[in-house]
C-alpha cells in the first residue's frame, strides 16, 4: 500500500468507493480482507514459517490396557496443558513443554470419552458414551465440579460461548443441549434442548457465536443463521431455507435456484427436521433480513462424491471464521477427503431465494485407513495451516505452497491443498491431531494409545 506522507508508517487509506465506502473498508481491514492489515500479520507469517522445520519431539506410550485409542487432543487457552481423551474412561494431563504427565483422572467417566473444551485456563468439560457430561477444575482435579445429566444416548462434542457462559453440547440421541454455567451446582446446571436432527455427527459455533454448523452422518450441513442461544427452538418455530447443493467458484453462474439432490439421497424435510416448507414461519418472508435461528440445509460437493452419498465425520471452523473445514468419506467407504468451504457474504434470505453460504475452495483426498474410524483435524491458530490425520501420521497442508492466507489465494475454482510437510511417528492409524494456541507444537494421537509431540529442531 502507498505510504501517508504526514504519517510515514501507516498506509494511506483508498479512495472510499461509493459500494463498500470508508466503513466498508475499514470492516475489510479488520477482517484482513485488504492490503492494510494488522502488524501481527508479519509475526503470524514468520511463526507459519517455522513449521517448515518441525519434527517429531518426544511420545509419550499410554498403554491400550489402561488408556485405550485417543480420542481428542485439547490445549488449555494458554497453552500450558495438554488434555486426552481415552477410549477406556480416563482423561489423562500433560505438561506440553516438558512432556511430562501431570495426571491421570482415572474414572472420569464410566464409558469412552470423546471430546474435551476449555471454559477458560482453569475450567474444562468433558463429554462420553455414557450420556453425561462432566467439569472439572485443574485447581482441584480429585473430583468433579459437578456431572450433567440430559442427553440419552453418546455425547459427541461440546462448544463454549464465551459471552453468555453457555455450553453447548451435542450427541448422537440428535439433540443439541444448551447448559447455563452461570447458575451451575453440585448437582449439575438448568438446560434446555435447542435443537433436534437425525444423523447427527458434530456441532461448532463460529468463533463470534453468531453461527451453529451441524453435520450430519446422511451428507448433510446445518447452518442456524444470526444466531439466539436463549431462544428455544420448537417444532414449526424457526423458518428453513431449502435443501441446495454449495458450489465450487466456477459453478456460481450457473446456480442461481436450487439444485436437485442427488439421486439415492434421503429427503431433508425427513431426516434432517421434522419440518416441511408449510411450517415455514412467516418471519422469514419479511423484508430486510434473515430472522433469529433462520436455518439452511447444505450438501456440500466432495470431489468424486457428485452423484453418491457421504458422511461428514468431522467438523472445524477457521480461527477468524471465513470458512469451514470437513473430512467427508463416502457411504461405501473407499474415499476420504477433506474439504475446505468459504463462507460467502449473501443477500438477505428470502424464500424464492435461498442462499448458498458455503463455496468449495480447496479439497485434497486422504489415505483411507482405519475405516469406521472418525479423525480429527484442525486449522492452525492463525488459520494458515492444517494438520490432518494421515494414516499412520499426520499431514501439514497449506493453501498454497507458500502458507498463505486464505484470502490471499482464493482460487476461482476448487484447488487441491498443498502438503507443506508429513510427520511419521506413530505404529497405528492416527485419529485425532491439534495445535497448540500458544507454541509452536502440534500433538497428534492414533488407535494404539500414543501420543506424538511435534515441534522444531534446528
Amino acid at each position: 500500500a502507498a505510504l501517508n506522507p504526514k504519517h510515514g508508517m501507516e498506509p494511506a487509506l483508498p479512495p472510499a468507493s461509493p459500494r463498500t465506502g470508508l466503513f466498508g473498508w475499514l470492516r475489510g481491514r479488520c477482517l484482513g480482507r485488504s492490503a492494510a492489515v494488522d502488524p501481527a500479520r508479519d509475526t503470524f507469517r514468520a511463526m507459519t514459517g517455522l513449521y517448515g522445520s518441525i519434527q517429531p519431539a518426544d511420545s509419550v506410550y499410554l498403554s491400550t490396557r489402561t488408556h485405550g485409542a485417543v480420542f481428542n487432543l485439547e490445549y488449555s487457552p494458554d497453552g500450558s496443558v495438554l488434555t486426552v481423551a481415552c477410549e477406556q474412561t480416563e482423561v489423562l494431563l500433560f505438561d506440553p513443554i516438558s512432556s511430562k504427565h501431570i495426571k491421570t483422572l482415572s474414572e472420569a467417566h464410566e464409558d469412552c470419552v470423546n471430546n474435551i473444551r476449555f471454559l477458560d485456563n482453569r475450567l474444562f468439560a468433558t463429554c462420553s458414551d455414557d450420556t453425561t457430561i462432566a467439569l472439572w477444575d485443574l485447581r482441584k482435579l480429585n473430583t468433579k465440579v459437578c456431572t450433567l445429566h440430559g442427553h440419552t444416548s453418546w455425547v459427541k462434542n461440546i462448544e463454549y460461548d464465551t459471552n453468555t457462559r453457555l455450553l453447548v453440547t451435542s450427541g448422537f440421541d440428535g439433540n443439541v443441549i444448551i447448559w447455563d454455567t452461570n447458575r451451575c451446582t453440585e448437582d449439575g446446571c438448568p438446560h434446555k434442548k435447542f435443537f433436534h436432527t437425525r444423523f447427527l455427527m458434530r456441532m461448532r459455533l463460529t468463533p463470534d457465536c453468531s453461527k451453529m454448523l451441524i453435520s450430519t452422518s446422511s451428507g448433510y450441513l446445518l447452518i442456524l443463521h444470526d444466531l439466539d442461544l436463549n431462544k428455544s427452538l420448537e417444532v414449526g418455530s424457526y423458518p428453513i431455507l431449502r435443501a441446495r447443493r454449495t458450489t465450487s467458484s466456477s459453478d456460481i453462474t450457473s446456480s442461481g435456484s436450487s439444485a436437485p439432490r442427488p439421486a439415492g439421497s434421503p429427503c431433508y424435510q425427513n431426516d434432517l427436521v421434522p419440518l416441511s416448507e408449510k411450517h415455514m414461519s412467516r418471519s422469514s418472508q419479511r423484508e430486510g433480513g434473515s430472522p433469529r435461528n433462520s436455518l439452511e440445509v447444505l450438501t456440500p460437493e466432495v470431489p468424486g462424491e457428485r452423484d453418491r452419498g457421504n458422511c461428514i465425520t468431522s467438523l472445524q471452523l477457521h480461527p477468524k471464521g471465513w470458512a469451514t473445514l470437513l473430512r467427508c468419506s463416502s457411504n461405501t467407504d473407499d474415499q476420504e477427503w477433506t474439504c475446505v468451504y468459504e463462507f460467502q457474504e449473501g443477500a438477505p434470505m428470502r424464500p424464492v431465494s435461498p442462499r448458498c453460504s458455503l463455496r468449495l475452495t480447496h479439497c485434497i483426498e486422504e489415505a483411507n485407513v482405519g475405516r469406521g474410524y472418525i479423525k480429527e483435524l484442525c486449522f492452525s491458530p492463525d488459520g494458515r495451516m492444517i494438520s490432518s490425520p494421515h494414516g499412520f501420521g499426520i499431514r501439514l497442508l497449506g493453501f498454497d505452497a507458500r502458507c498463505s492466507e486464505l484470502v490471499d489465494c482464493l482460487p476461482k475454482e476448487a484447488s487441491p491443498l498443498k502438503e507443506i510437510r508429513s510427520l511419521y511417528s506413530h505404529n497405528d492409524v492416527v485419529l485425532t491431531t491439534k495445535f497448540s494456541p500458544m507454541h509452536c507444537q502440534i500433538a497428534s494421537g492414533c488407535l494404539s494409545g500414543r501420543v506424538s509431540l511435534y515441534q522444531p529442531k534446528f
